[in-house]
């Protein structure tokens, strides 16, 4: 190396040892120590106003949100509305349909994320919705009916993109024990975390979830602060309830839901139910060529029927065995041509 060139951290800097080395930094709780054993005795240490440092990211929950292949787009835009309105959520890749949902805890590992909404679709038309707590549960499986997304125009409310949300459950939550379980998992998931890197330090939307029909109803209201009043924003779905797991993804079950039916029994259900219905209108039809085909019942003379009929005059019967003569005419018809004649006649006198 030249001479004339200044080594960093060399003696340009004052140091002619060689390099500078970093010092390592202490941790804060070690320089709050310090700090409280340089503070003289008779004034009021710095932790009185001292504000307490963020959560640890590594220690942040992360709920990973995806689905398998075969969803259709309603599914795709209420799992792209949940990533909105979840500043703590993470995407993955379309999971394949052959695979089991044990591989599912897997993937929650490698993306460093504790909590997972699953959206699973069957024969293209029913939805389900597994919500677990990874990996060693409890896990819920449910029924997605309804749904309605942030893009339609019925929603007219708006929010701060990354706000935390408050949220409201009915009383029913608290009566039940499978529901006290439901309740705990819902703050779990949507609850957004403290501090947290991608989150807005305002509230200016709610999460309900109500209890009606045996199902779970969620829905969004924006917080208005003019009035305080509340705007639906959407996204809006139903969820059935179907088992709850003591495992992530399987294992024992702690509730079935004796009130669920599946889409399959609901479908074959109506098909029996239109059926009925033909074949009621074919037996009718049937019935009705029946009495058609069959004959009339004829009713049994009444003896009193002729009771005030009264007798015609019997007239006497003749037969004549000569022919009758024909009847005179008196007046003899003209014939045509004598008509045509005396109508010339007439004229005649009257041109003289």
């Amino acid at each position: 190396m030249a001479a004339g060139k200044r080594q960093r951290g060399g003696a340009g800097h004052g140091n002619a040892a060689g390099p500078k080395r970093k010092r390592a930094k202490r941790a804060p709780e070690a320089k709050a120590e310090k700090e409280d054993r340089e503070a003289p005795a008779g004034e009021a240490g710095p932790e009185e106003h001292h504000i307490p440092a963020p959560v640890s990211q590594v220690r942040l929950k992360r709920v990973l949100i995806f689905s398998s292949r075969g969803i259709n787009f309603r599914t795709r835009h209420l799992m792209k509305d949940l990533r909105t309105l979840m500043p703590h959520s993470k995407a993955d890749t379309k999971m394949d349909r052959k695979d089991k949902l044990f591989v599912i805890n897997e993937v929650c590992e490698m993306k460093n994320c504790n909590k997972c909404i699953f959206f699973e679709a069957k024969k293209k038309q029913d939805l389900y919705i597994w919500l677990s707590n990874a990996p060693h549960g409890p896990s819920a499986k449910f029924l997605v009916q309804n749904i309605h997304t942030l893009a339609e125009l019925k929603m007219t409310g708006n929010c701060l993109r990354g706000s935390r949300p408050i949220l409201s459950f009915d009383p029913t939550f608290d009566r039940q024990p499978h529901y006290a379980l439901l309740k705990e998992l819902f703050i779990q998931i949507f609850s957004t975390p403290q501090y947290h890197p991608k989150s807005q330090p305002f509230v200016d939307h709610v999460f309900t979830f109500s209890v009606t029909d045996n199902r779970i109803w969620f829905r969004n209201y924006q917080i208005v602060e003019e009035d305080t009043a509340l705007v639906e924003i959407g996204p809006r779905f139903v969820l059935n309830l179907i088992k709850i797991f003591q495992g992530s993804f399987g294992g024992p079950t702690l509730y079935e839901n004796p009130h669920y039916q599946s889409p399959n029994m609901h479908r074959r259900a109506i098909r029996l139910a239109t059926a009925a219905k033909f074949k009621e209108k074919q037996q009718m039809k049937d019935l009705q060529k029946l009495t058609k085909k069959e004959e009339k019942v004829l009713i049994p003379q009444d003896p009193t029927e002729q009771v005030f009929d009264v007798p015609a005059e019997e007239k006497p019967v003749t037969i004549e065995l000569v022919k009758p003569e024909p009847k005179i005419n008196l007046k003899k018809k003209k014939k045509p041509h004598q008509r045509a004649r005396k109508l010339k006649k007439k004229l005649g006198g009257i041109g003289e």
